[in-house]
C-alpha cells in the first residue's frame, strides 16, 4: 500500500516569516503603503501571493494587488541574490524526513511559494532528494483549492486515503478536506491549534516526534 505524506513548506517544514515580512515591508514601501502588520503576514503565509495581497489590503482593487505581487517578488529576489535569506530548518525536521523515507512513506511539498523559491528552499537545507511531488503556487490555484494535493496524489500514483496533508495553517486543514485526504496540524507554525482543527485537523503534533507518532 502507497503511503504519501505531503508537507506544507513555510511553518512547516522551514521558518522562513523573517524573509516574508521583510520583503512584504520593502514591496508596500516602494508603493508608498503603509508596511504591513506582521502578524497579518504571518497569517497569510501559505496562500498565494494575490491571495495574500487580497487579505492584507482587503480596500485595493485588483491593479493594485497584481502590482504588490509582482513588488514582493522583486524585494524576495533582491534579498536572495545578496544573500540575506535565511529559511532554517525546524528542530527535529531533518531526521524526521529521514526515518519517514527509510519507513516507504513517499514524501511530497503543497507550498504558497514558487516553485523557483521552493528548489532554492529545499537545496538550501539539503533536503530536497527526500520529495518526489513538488506542487507549488504558481502552476495551482491558490491553497485551501484542492488541486496541489489532486497533482501530487496522481504523480504518487496514490489514492486519497493513503494520504495525509501535513501543515501550520487552517488554508492546508482545508485543502486535505476537499481532497479528501487525512490532515495534521502542526503547533510550531503560524495558525493556533485551535484554529486547525476547526479547520479539520484530526490531531496537531506538538513536535516533530509526536508527528511521526501520528503518522505510524
Amino acid at each position: 500500500m502507497t503511503r504519501l505524506a505531503v508537507f506544507d513548506c513555510d511553518g512547516t517544514l522551514v521558518d522562513g516569516q523573517a524573509p516574508v515580512i521583510a520583503a512584504m515591508a520593502a514591496a508596500f514601501a516602494s508603493l508608498a503603503l503603509p508596511a504591513p502588520d506582521p502578524q497579518a503576514v504571518r497569517r497569510s503565509v501559505g496562500l498565494s501571493l494575490p491571495q495574500a495581497m487580497r487579505l492584507l489590503l482587503p480596500e485595493a482593487d485588483g491593479a493594485l494587488h497584481a502590482a504588490a505581487s509582482e513588488a514582493y517578488k522583486h524585494a524576495f529576489r533582491a534579498a536572495r541574490a545578496a544573500g540575506t535569506i535565511e529559511e532554517p530548518l525546524f528542530a527535529g525536521i531533518a531526521p524526521l524526513l529521514e526515518r519517514l523515507a527509510r519507513a516507504g512513506w513517499l514524501l511530497g511539498i503543497a507550498t504558497g511559494k514558487s516553485a523557483r523559491g521552493l528548489a532554492h528552499c529545499l537545496a538550501a537545507q539539503g533536503i530536497d532528494r527526500h520529495f518526489m511531488t513538488l506542487q507549488t503556487a504558481d502552476h495551482h490555484p491558490s491553497k485551501p483549492h484542492p488541486a496541489m494535493l489532486e497533482a501530487a496524489l496522481a504523480e504518487a500514483m496514490a489514492a486519497p486515503d493513503e494520504a495525509v496533508m501535513i501543515g501550520d495553517t487552517r488554508y492546508d486543514m482545508a485543502m486535505a478536506r476537499a481532497a479528501g485526504v487525512r490532515a495534521i496540524g502542526v503547533a510550531w507554525g503560524y495558525h493556533e491549534a485551535r484554529e486547525l482543527r476547526e479547520a479539520g485537523a484530526e490531531a496537531v503534533a506538538e513536535d516533530p516526534a509526536r508527528l511521526e507518532v501520528l503518522l505510524a
